[in-house]
């Protein structure tokens, strides 16, 4: 059977507003120890477009910070797990991440942010009655394509509308 793999820690400044939950990294996330590093996944040029910035253009150190300045912090609903390959569907014997503990160290948040499926499904229930906006948004992922880039991109859009 497959190791298990294992999500980074939080990017999460104290004065974050929203909260961007993954899955699980991927693969090539995974091999390069960044958060959405496979070239296809939309995550960077979408939360750009939130904040304003052009995030594909820069490094991943400033990515990081851009979106940190902007008032935005990542993570994943899946602590741990075993998966063949990078897609949701094939996460089996997930360990969930503790994600009311991090939500906890962050006062001035305002929504959590699901980037797809299988994070909302994870998410959303243990953040239920939280009093935080829960946002379902269309995956980044490049296996999610069946929504316009035009669609994706209205949809990520408003995460801008809790960072204010």
């Amino acid at each position: 059977m497959n190791a298990r793999k294992h999500a980074f820690a939080p990017v999460a400044a104290p004065d974050a507003r929203v909260l961007i939950l993954g899955s699980l990294p991927g693969e090539a996330s995974l091999a390069q120890g960044r958060y959405y590093a496979h070239t296809r996944n939309l995550f960077w040029h979408l939360a750009g477009g939130a904040v304003g910035r052009d995030l594909v253009a820069l490094d991943y150190p400033a990515r990081l910070e851009a979106l940190a300045g902007a008032g935005i912090a990542l993570w994943d609903t899946v602590a741990s797990a075993r998966r063949t390959g990078s897609l949701d569907a094939a996460i089996r014997q997930a360990e969930h991440a503790s994600l009311a503990g991090l939500v906890a160290t962050l006062p001035r948040l305002r929504a959590v942010a699901f980037n797809g499926r299988k994070s909302a499904a994870i998410g959303r229930p243990q953040l239920a009655g939280s009093g935080l906006a829960l946002i379902d948004l269309p995956s980044s992922s490049p296996a999610y394509a069946s929504l316009p880039l035009a669609e994706k991109e209205r949809v990520w859009a408003g995460l801008a509308d809790f960072l204010g």
